[in-house]
């Protein structure tokens, strides 16, 4: 029996690996995308995620900004995003950007103190930037390639790089894992998501109307965003 279950185990590998194969052959034609080799499967997990966001994330985030004042959203997104920049001002110490890194930190420490814990943004009103950061950044600054690109399931777009690092970005989440209890920690992650969903309402009615294909032309903005981002981290390096 056992050695029946191993081979069962042993095909049900090898057609998962000609699957995949057979995914990465269909998409390198002439017309493929030389940093989307995974198409065919990228674009079946995104119209997956459409179907949700379609079904759940849209129409709760409509919910959210029609029952909820606008100046208590920003207070709701500063505030998310204070605690985002705790690891941004992290990633830029890892980086060698002394800038943004106390940058960074300096907002933390003002929004925290004048800003009522970060609901209000007070450092941009002092003229202090933000500059957004995850591990995938620092991976990039160092010289790792980003692979090829990644839509990953609920996730959205990302690359191996980016995929790789989540791990690490997950244990820098300041929600994720400085709230204790799972009830409170569960339900800020989800008021964190519709608030997000909420930001992107108009840009999404907008890109329904412009694009003709919208899955390449969100691979191609997040690509060339990461790329840029990924840029001026080695540009600093080069002005010195």
């Amino acid at each position: 029996m056992k050695r029946v279950w191993r081979r069962q185990r042993r095909a049900g590998t090898a057609v998962l690996a000609c699957t995949v194969l057979l995914q990465v052959g269909c998409a390198s034609g002439p017309d493929a995308h030389p940093r989307d080799p995974l198409e065919p499967f990228n674009r079946g997990v995104y119209q997956f995620n459409e179907a949700v966001d379609r079904a759940v994330l849209k129409p709760v985030a409509e919910g959210y900004v029609a029952a909820v004042p606008g100046p208590v959203r920003t207070g709701v997104g500063n505030f998310f995003g204070n605690l985002r920049d705790v690891w941004s001002a992290l990633n830029a110490l890892l980086q060698a950007r002394a800038q943004p890194a106390a940058e960074n930190a300096m907002r933390v420490a003002v929004n925290t103190v004048f800003g009522l814990g970060g609901v209000l943004d007070v450092a941009s009103e002092m003229g202090l930037p933000r500059t957004t950061l995850d591990f995938g950044h620092t991976l990039g600054r160092w010289g790792v390639p980003t692979g090829p690109y990644l839509v990953l399931p609920l996730l959205g777009p990302s690359t191996v790089r980016e995929t790789v690092a989540l791990p690490l970005d997950r244990r820098g989440d300041a929600v994720a894992q400085g709230i204790d209890d799972v009830g409170t920690r569960n339900g800020a992650q989800a008021l964190r998501l519709v608030d997000t969903r909420a930001t992107l309402l108009r840009a999404g009615d907008m890109l329904e109307q412009a694009a003709l294909d919208k899955y390449s032309f969100t691979r191609d903005a997040y690509l060339a965003r990461r790329q840029r981002q990924v840029e001026a981290a080695r540009g600093e390096d080069e002005r010195e």
